[in-house]
């Protein structure tokens, strides 16, 4: 078996250099052999090898088959009813801790950071590590994804609490005061799905994804609307936003009562991330 033979099979789900980049990855993860050690003629197992092939043939992500995922430089664990993180989003992280780390009431008392709907943990996990004077609660719908996210808070060594709430019932939503609410909701509308990946459409949750069409902005609006209740006078409310709704977001907020709303691009030069502040 030569390397071609590994990696040229997957370009039926992935083009040539994603299929090379993802064979390179497994060989290395999970067999640690190196691309020197393979052009030398070391072969994975080939009853493992195909049994992952064949995995990554249905579409499976390739960080689902391996277990975890890269985010902001330390690995998470993912697994199958859970998210995978996107690069994207560890720029709202970075947003957020390069404010708080400025903040003029860091000295007076602990910072409280709300994460609502924590999938992975990576947003939660990351701000209680950068913001180790933060009290960080996170908050998802899904028993699934707060195993994980538990999983990951261990991993990276960090205090973060994790409760089962689901925004969208107000009835069960706590009468806490926090400092920060940040939130990655879903916001992939039903008709967008034509335009999606078969290894999202076919494997990721689609409760962590979609939204009805005829309201994309339905997590917001619940968040926004908690938030403007559960805020401190001064606090920030953050979000991942869908580029297509980036104006009808920021006017929800401003017609909720939130001032100084913000929106930035991602790295790819998309609408991506908005901030705003309870008067």
């Amino acid at each position: 078996m030569s390397y071609a033979e590994l990696w040229r099979p997957l370009t039926a789900v992935y083009d040539e250099r994603e299929a090379q980049a993802v064979a390179r990855l497994v060989l290395e993860e999970h067999f640690s052999l190196t691309m020197a050690d393979v052009l030398t003629g070391q072969m994975p197992d080939e009853t493992a090898w195909a049994e992952i092939r064949q995995r990554l043939l249905t579409g499976e992500p390739v960080q689902y088959v391996l277990g975890w995922t890269e985010f902001g430089g330390i690995r998470f664990v993912v697994k199958p009813g859970v998210l995978i993180p996107r690069p994207e989003t560890y720029e709202l992280c970075q947003w957020i801790v390069g404010l708080e780390e400025r903040g003029e009431r860091r000295e007076e008392r602990e910072c409280s950071i709300l994460d609502v709907g924590t999938g992975s943990g990576c947003i939660a996990c990351t701000l209680a590590a950068a913001l180790p004077q933060a009290a960080v609660t996170a908050w998802d719908v899904s028993e699934t994804a707060l195993s994980v996210a538990r999983e990951n808070a261990k991993r990276t060594s960090v205090n973060v609490s994790f409760e089962q709430v689901d925004v969208l019932d107000t009835t069960s939503l706590p009468a806490v005061h926090w400092d920060v609410i940040v939130s990655n909701p879903p916001y992939v509308c039903e008709r967008e799905k034509t335009s999606m990946e078969r290894n999202v459409l076919d494997y990721e949750p689609h409760l962590a994804l979609f939204v009805p069409d005829d309201d994309p902005l339905l997590f917001y609006r619940a968040i926004a609307q908690y938030a403007v209740e559960a805020l401190r006078h001064g606090g920030k409310l953050y979000f991942e936003i869908n580029p297509l709704y980036a104006r009808e977001t920021e006017q929800m907020l401003c017609t909720m009562g939130l001032v100084e709303t913000e929106t930035r691009l991602d790295q790819f030069g998309r609408e991506r991330f908005v901030k705003t502040v309870r008067p």
